[in-house]
């Protein structure tokens, strides 16, 4: 089971690191181009690639040992690194999920919306993600090797001990879990809603607004499959968290708390994987034939971008 377990560390590791690595390379390409959208989801590439750099070595070492192999310092790091990338991920497709609802249900937000509204965002996320991750280490909590001890995460057995680990772990679990859960939810609720009553309105609209619509529709598509990828992978392993810290820890097996832990860390693989597969479906259902098979070839590989000349043009329109 061990070699089960060291090889799908591997397999997600290096797929993570090539898919995220290869996406922000093409991204990098056309920086200057980048739509708002388009510069939030390759931040949330930026922590994927993230987790992965810094997670699967020390995870695959470990395991190969059966033991954590990096000492007390290690550990902190370890902890500290895979909190603060899976925080700024769930924290960038919050974002991306409001983004779309105002721009899916209030019309006029899109219009207003520019590429330095979308880095100052960046810099809020990377804030939000850089002051909980440190909190632990003003002693409020603590990062602490996991059951099976070949990983570290958060101390949430610090919630049996005291009311301070208590009121650490409820905080947590709040401000970097269920309010982003929630406002995830809320939004692709009310948009699903919009959308239900409004494809009929749209359907009057001259092509241009049609086409404008369908870029719309695309990239919600690719920003709910996203999130739903992120928050079944992370969900499980945040249950078991939390039975550990209000439950009785012990009755979780060691092997059992495995399972949550490896679907949580390969989260990071899915996203390129829904970029292409959205892209590419995008591409043949808007172009058919030969022109489909010219327009991947020369497709700007990155998810969210716009593919052949007509979809540029409203690109363009919609900025």
């Amino acid at each position: 089971s061990d070699w089960i377990v060291i090889l799908f560390f591997i397999i997600t590791g290096i797929l993570s690191t090539l898919g995220n690595g290869y996406v922000i390379f093409m991204s990098s390409k056309r920086k200057k181009k980048l739509r708002p959208a388009e510069i939030m989801t390759v931040n949330l590439a930026v922590c994927d690639l993230g987790i992965s750099v810094v997670g699967k070595p020390f995870s695959i070492i470990s395991f190969f040992s059966h033991r954590w192999m990096f000492g007390w310092i290690g550990c902190r790091w370890y902890g500290w690194a895979g909190f603060f990338f899976g925080c700024g991920s769930l924290i960038t497709m919050t974002a991306v999920s409001l983004d779309r609802y105002l721009k899916i249900c209030h019309l006029s937000y899109g219009t207003w919306l520019k590429r330095h509204h979308a880095f100052i965002c960046l810099a809020i996320i990377w804030a939000y993600a850089m002051f909980w991750a440190t909190v632990p280490f003003a002693g409020v909590g603590s990062y602490a090797p996991e059951p099976f001890g070949t990983s570290c995460t958060l101390d949430w057995w610090l919630a049996q001990a005291s009311v301070a680990g208590q009121a650490f772990v409820l905080s947590i679990l709040f401000f970097c879990l269920l309010f982003p859960t929630a406002v995830i939810v809320f939004s692709y609720v009310k948009i699903i809603l919009k959308v239900k009553s409004s494809t009929k309105e749209v359907a009057h609209y001259d092509t241009r607004i049609q086409n404008s619509h369908i870029l719309e529709m695309k990239l919600t598509k690719v920003a709910m499959l996203i999130c739903a990828g992120f928050l079944i992978a992370w969900i499980p392993y945040a249950v078991v968290s939390v039975w550990s810290a209000f439950g009785q820890p012990d009755s979780v097996p060691i092997q059992f708390s495995v399972i949550p832990t490896l679907l949580a860390k390969s989260a990071a693989m899915y996203n390129p994987i829904i970029y292409q597969v959205i892209d590419c479906k995008f591409a043949c259902c808007r172009s058919g034939g030969l022109k489909a098979k010219n327009s991947l070839k020369k497709s700007r590989t990155y998810t969210i971008s716009a593919h052949g000349d007509s979809v540029a043009m409203n690109e363009t329109q919609l900025e």
